[in-house]
Parts: C-alpha cells; sequence; structure tokens
C-alpha cells in the first residue's frame, strides 16, 4: 500500500500532464487558500452541449485531483460556469422552432423562450442538458450561471470596477480590434429597456461608483439606466477577466481558439487588480473529416452518440490522452478507447506509483471524488471479453442479432455468463449490438476462400472436428498458428493467413485473435463458417 508520502513524492515528480499542470499551480499557490484553490470550466449555452464541453470539465477536474494527491489534500472547489446573460447572435443548425429564435436574436439566452419547449429558457434547457451528463459521470462541481451572478447583484461590485477602469480597458481593446469594431465597441454592452436585447453600442460612464451608464437605444432615444443587477453585461472579454477577479478563479484551461481571448482577458484581470489564473492551452477536437467541432453546426460526435455505442469510461479515456494534440472525434474511435482502457485498468495495481501516476485510468477514477490513497474503487477490474472480440461476434450473428444470443454464445467463453455478474460486459453487449447495427454489418462482404486457402481452411476444419468442446482459446489459437506455418498451404507469411480467415469467415479486412474468436463463437457454429465458405470455392 502506497503512503501519502510516497504519493506526494510520486507526484511531485510525475511527468504525466495532470501533475505537469499541477505543479505549476502548486508552485504559485503551495499552501492553497481558506475557501479552497478554485478551479473553473466556461461554457456558452448557444448550442447544445457537446463532448468538447464535456472534455474541458474532465480535463480540469483531472488537474483538480492532481493537485489534491500532490498538496496532500489541499482543499479545492469546481465551478461549472454557464455565460448564459450573453445574447443569441445566430440560431443554431440543429435546433426546434428556428422561427421562434429569429425573433428573439439579440436577447439573452436566458431570457429567450426554449425552443424545445421544456424549460423556461433555451439556456435553462441546455444548461440542464449540460449539468444531467455531468452528473451522470459523477464529477464533483458547483454550478454557476452568469445571469443569477449579474441578476443577483453578486457582480456589482466587479462590475464597478470595470466602468472604473473603463478607459484602461479601451486601451487594451481597442489595438486588437478592425476600424469598424472600434466605433461601436464597448467593455460594458447595456440590455435595451424597450427591446430586451443586448446592445453593441458605446456608452458614457455617468457614475461608475453607482453603476450609472448613458448609451443610445435601438429606437434613437438616449437612455440613463443602472449597469447593474442584470441591466447590463459586459463584452466577452472583459467578462472573463471580470469572472475570474470577481469569482477569484485560479485555474482555468480553455482551447486554442480562445489564445488571443486569453492574452487580452489576462491583461484586463490586472488591470481590475486580479490575477490571470493557471490554465492549459488544448487544441480542439476535429470531426471525421479534420473540420472544427461547432455546438450551432452539430457537426460532431454528441455525447449522446458517444453514450449509444461506447461507454461512460471510454469517453475520458479517449479524452485524457495528449491535451495539446488535435485528435479526430467520430465513431471509428470508439472501439478501440474501449479496450485500451480496459487494458490499462486491468495493469493498474501492478504497477509502481511512479507508472500508476502516468496511468489514464489512476486519473479517471478520481474523477467524482478525492481519494486519500493511491489505491482508487475498480483498480484491476478486468473485462473478461474484449471489445473488439465481442463486435467480431456480433458482426457474425448478423445485424438482426440480440442480446440473449450474445450471451448465449458468452457461455462458452465466460465462466458464470450472467448478466448480472458482469454488469459491464452486459453494458458493451448493447454497445456492440449498436455499433454492429449503425456501422459495422453494411460493411461486411464475405470473399470465397482462393488457392491455398481452401486446403488450409479443411485442414483447419479437420483440426477442430477432433477438438474437445472445451478446448482452452489458447491451444485453439496454436491450432490456427500451426496450420498457417505449414508451407503446402503457400502462405508468405502468420499475417496473410490471419488475413484470409477474417475476409473469408467474418466478412472484413480485420479481425480478433482467432482462437478467442473460435473458444467464443463455439467449435461447431465455427465449422459451421468454414463449411458455408468452402461452400463457395
Amino acid at each position: 500500500m502506497t503512503t501519502p508520502e510516497e504519493l506526494v513524492s510520486a507526484a511531485q515528480n510525475s511527468k504525466a500532464w495532470p501533475f505537469q499542470e499541477a505543479q505549476r499551480l502548486a508552485k504559485r499557490m503551495p499552501q492553497g487558500k481558506p475557501g479552497g484553490v478554485l478551479f473553473e470550466t466556461g461554457y456558452g449555452p448557444s448550442g447544445l452541449p457537446h463532448i468538447g464541453t464535456f472534455q474541458e470539465v474532465l480535463r480540469t477536474t483531472l488537474v483538480r485531483r492532481a493537485y489534491e494527491a500532490l498538496t496532500g489534500g489541499a482543499p479545492t472547489r469546481l465551478v461549472a460556469f454557464s455565460d448564459d446573460l450573453d445574447g443569441l447572435r445566430k440560431v443554431p443548425d440543429n435546433v426546434p422552432n428556428q422561427a421562434m429564435l429569429t425573433e428573439h436574436l439579440g436577447k439573452p439566452l436566458s431570457r429567450i423562450p426554449d425552443p424545445f419547449e421544456k424549460f423556461e429558457s433555451f439556456a435553462a434547457h441546455n444548461n440542464a442538458m449540460l449539468r444531467e451528463f455531468l452528473d451522470r459521470f459523477g464529477f464533483e462541481y458547483e454550478f454557476v450561471s452568469s445571469s443569477d451572478c449579474y441578476n443577483s447583484g453578486r457582480f456589482d461590485d466587479a462590475l464597478k470596477g470595470v466602468l472604473a477602469n473603463f478607459g484602461a480597458i479601451m486601451e487594451i481593446m481597442l489595438p486588437t480590434l478592425g476600424e469598424e469594431r472600434r466605433k461601436t465597441y464597448s467593455p460594458v454592452m447595456p440590455i435595451s429597456p424597450t427591446t430586451g436585447a443586448v446592445l453593441q453600442v458605446p456608452i458614457e460612464v455617468v457614475d461608475a461608483a453607482a453603476g450609472l451608464i448613458r448609451f443610445t437605444d435601438e429606437d434613437g432615444s438616449v437612455v440613463e439606466q443602472s449597469a447593474l443587477g442584470g441591466m447590463a453585461k459586459c463584452q466577452w472579454k472583459v467578462d472573463w477577466a471580470m469572472r475570474w477577479v470577481a469569482l477569484g478563479v485560479d485555474y482555468e484551461m480553455y482551447g486554442k481558439d480562445l489564445t488571443d481571448s486569453g492574452i487580452q482577458s489576462g491583461k484586463i484581470a490586472r488591470v481590475l487588480g486580479g490575477h490571470k489564473p493557471e490554465g492549459l492551452i488544448y487544441e480542439l477536437f476535429l470531426d471525421a473529416k479534420g473540420e472544427k467541432i461547432s455546438k450551432s453546426k452539430g457537426n460532431g460526435l454528441s455525447i449522446e452518440q458517444w453514450l449509444q455505442y461506447g461507454s461512460e469510461e471510454s469517453l475520458g479515456y479517449y479524452i485524457f490522452a495528449n491535451p495539446k494534440s488535435a485528435k479526430q472525434l467520430h465513431a471509428g474511435v470508439i472501439p478501440k478507447a474501449i479496450d485500451d482502457y480496459w487494458q490499462f485498468r486491468t495493469a493498474l495495481p501492478t504497477q509502481d506509483i511512479d507508472k500508476q501516476l502516468g496511468n489514464p485510468v489512476w486519473h479517471l477514477l478520481r474523477t467524482g471524488q478525492h481519494h486519500d490513497g493511491a489505491e482508487a474503487p475498480g483498480a484491476g477490474d478486468s473485462l473478461p471479453v474484449p471489445f473488439s472480440l465481442l463486435l467480431n461476434l456480433v458482426g457474425v450473428l448478423g445485424a438482426g442479432a440480440t442480446r440473449e444470443a450474445v450471451w448465449s454464445y458468452l457461455g462458452n467463453y465466460v465462466a458464470d455468463a450472467d448478466p448480472a455478474a458482469h454488469p459491464a460486459l452486459d453494458g458493451l453487449v448493447m454497445k456492440a449490438l449498436a455499433y454492429n447495427r449503425d456501422f459495422v454489418a453494411s460493411t461486411l462482404a464475405k470473399r470465397a476462400p482462393v488457392d491455398g486457402e481452401v486446403a488450409a481452411l479443411w485442414a483447419l476444419d479437420a483440426a477442430l472436428a477432433d477438438a474437445p468442446a472445451d478446448m482452452s482459446a489458447e491451444d485453439l489459437q496454436t491450432i490456427v498458428y500451426e496450420i498457417g506455418k505449414q508451407p503446402e498451404f503457400g502462405f508468405e507469411s502468420l499475417r496473410d493467413w490471419f488475413k484470409a480467415l477474417y475476409e473469408t469467415l467474418l466478412g472484413s479486412e480485420q479481425g480478433p485473435r482467432m482462437g478467442s474468436f473460435i473458444a467464443l463463437y463455439g467449435i461447431q457454429p465455427s465449422r459451421q463458417l468454414i463449411a458455408e465458405a468452402l461452400a463457395k470455392a
């Protein structure tokens, strides 16, 4: 059992990226702070939540837990912040009631009806979707919304600071803007008392201490009103900086597309008397075409889609790796993510502590709550059947395969083949059925064996005819190997033999260890597959 002291020592020297981030944060705040070091992640609820949103919460949580381990348990908090007082600039392509939303363009997201007609506002609907998933994954976080902070007066003091430093903020922002934008730019955007829209108009600070501003409304009238209590909101980069200062944010990561925003917001935070938080700039996910994922376009893989075909754990595993490298995010990455996750999880308890801290699963098992020791529930668990092998079984059974049929074959391979005894595997059975139905079944096409493949298949059938029904996967794999190595069949390499088996028996260019597949599918059913292939020769 690793001691707390050994864990802290290993954390101080770990090269895993969450610990690298935690080490930088601990250098700034070695003793933490009263009330806990504050981690923040932001969300713009103009579109439906997607994996790009979720990954920021996950990765931030990984750094949070690494910081706790590194400091021996310093208190921390995580705020999931929704910028839902922002004005709706464009109607997303993937939501209903487009005409209704068009009528409300420019108004705060939290003051627009829900196009799905389920919640009190569009923002409330999207915020609920975000929270539902974060809760499902077991994150520990505090949800905070921009509209609540502005409307309740929580941001009033910070907003007065923006008004008091209006000129200095303009000096930071104006050089970054084009000529036309400079004419209308204001760090503070008033909300029209007549239309309710968030206005992109110049303002005059009448009384910073009182929060009083003056501007020209959409109807041309000059309006003098308070900027406090939800009557105005800050422009994006100013809003970000104000939030850091008002909430006391110590760590926030963001995507590469916000690099410039981070620089300007950092300068503004210093003007407001605060500082830019520590944070990681990560690369963005790309879709299957290599294009940036967009909430409004809906071109990425959604949270719901991933969970239809893969597990929550596999999603976390795929997100963990290489945050500074761009990765494509599409359904094709799911099967490998599932199997890789379980390989790392199985290996975890056998590793030395320094290797454990580099194991993605060490981090992922700690997302829900802080663990004082090196062990976490579930470390060392294994999956009786790899997901890739499960997919091969389902592929052979066909698009109409059922959960019950799959479990009947799993009885050939898994001791105590009862879904209740193997809940993780049972969940993946349903994922495999869905994945095969939607992505694999239509691509499977078994070809006829040719030349020496025919004789090799006859030899394999003969060997299986003599094999006992309970022969192990390893012994079955040996039979397959030995046949492939026989020179009379003409295979230049074992790879050619395996490829022939995959293409003639499974209808795919790639496949599993054939010994494992035969043990899972059963010797007699496997002989039937061989007979069907030979009938085409």
